[in-house]
């Protein structure tokens, strides 16, 4: 007679995901369903399969089998906050990068009769495709917003000349100038700081949107993620006149990070860092790993933060809100939104800043 347990034998048997079935005790797979053998390039055969396992393990990502190693455990153990669906990397046979995704099970009652066995279990999916199309879309939106930022600053730079061109001449034909010449300086003014705000407003739409949308935390490399940004501008470094400079502390740090939100919050503070920062300063981008952190760091050497303001620069329409070097229109929501941002990342935000001298913002992080 066909069984509800034939049933889902069978539906683990037809689809394109691995189900396995993992005893802790002995370090064995019980069960394997058919996709391990084009998935994983493991035998659905245990008894092959655990043969094969230890040449699997050596096929994962270095620094995906270190966390793992960790992750295990901790899974074992119930603890909470642990990643629903971690991902991790395989080299395939032929050579190429796999994407995996692990869906874990632990049965609650498995531990709680006395004599029962302790099984795992779960399902691994292949997302390859699927990443690959999510890292394309991430690296293209990181360019265009690192692309929009200089172009925003680039195009704000003439605009504010004229702006100041148009103010001299006013001051210098004073108040008894032709009426039809004032009329046009005044025209001219209004059109460039209208042009200016305009310019900003475009940059900042999207950004404004940010707290609106869930966040879609996932296991990234910082090293990755920020050096790739700050790499946009080093690329582009000579239409705005900074140098930009990126350090790292190791090859790779990972954090459990919304791509593009952070990254929307490392281009909203080096957009800042420009904006007061003069010709020929610099804008250093560092990321370091502390034994229970990470740390991010965006420092410039530009006119800094009054002392009087450095304890309300993330409150919304803070009273430090100023206008660029260039004329930059703010609205003193940016770094409101960018606090937020790092606390739904479950992280902290801080600023250190000298008159004169430079600002600091650092960006604390769980490591994973």
């Amino acid at each position: 007679m066909f069984s509800l347990s034939d049933f889902l034998r069978g539906f683990a048997e037809a689809s394109a995901h691995v189900f396995f079935a993992y005893d802790p005790a002995t370090g064995q797979l019980l069960y394997l369903s058919a996709a391990a053998a084009e998935v994983l390039g493991l035998s659905a055969d245990p008894a092959v399969a655990n043969e094969q396992l230890p040449e699997l393990l050596a096929r994962l990502h270095p620094d995906d089998l270190a966390y793992l190693t960790g992750f295990w455990p901790r899974w074992q153990a119930g603890e909470a906050g642990l990643p629903a669906r971690p991902e991790l990397r395989l080299r395939r046979l032929d050579g190429s990068e796999q994407w995996l995704a692990l869906t874990l099970y632990c049965p609650p009652a498995a531990s709680d009769e006395a004599g029962a066995p302790f099984w795992l279990g779960g399902t691994v999916e292949d997302i390859s495709v699927a990443k690959s199309y999510t890292q394309n879309a991430d690296l293209f939106n990181a360019k265009k917003n690192a692309t929009l930022e200089i172009l925003s600053h680039d195009l704000a730079g003439p605009f504010a000349l004229l702006y100041q061109l148009a103010d001299y001449v006013a001051a210098e034909v004073g108040p008894g100038a032709d009426p039809i010449l004032a009329r046009q300086l005044a025209v001219m003014q209004t059109t460039c700081q209208d042009g200016i705000d305009l310019i900003r407003d475009f940059v900042d739409y999207e950004f404004m949107q940010s707290t609106q949308v869930a966040l879609n935390l996932e296991r990234h490399d910082l090293v990755d993620v920020v050096g790739s940004l700050v790499g946009y501008y080093q690329h582009e470094q000579q239409l705005v006149d900074k140098r930009f400079i990126f350090s790292a502390s190791h090859p790779a740090i990972y954090a459990e990070l919304d791509y593009n939100k952070f990254q929307q919050i490392i281009n909203n503070l080096v957009s800042n860092a420009i904006k007061f920062t003069r010709d020929d300063g610099f804008i250093q981008v560092s990321v370091a790993q502390h034994p229970q952190h990470v740390l991010v760091t965006v420092a410039d050497n530009g006119v800094g933060i009054p002392a009087q303001h450095l304890s309300d620069v993330f409150e919304r329409f803070t009273p430090a809100r100023r206008p660029g070097l260039r004329g930059e229109k703010t609205t003193g929501l940016g770094l409101s939104i960018v606090r937020t941002l790092v606390l739904l990342h479950k992280g902290q935000i801080w600023v250190e800043s000298q008159e004169g001298q430079g600002t600091s913002f650092f960006i604390k992080l769980p490591q994973v």
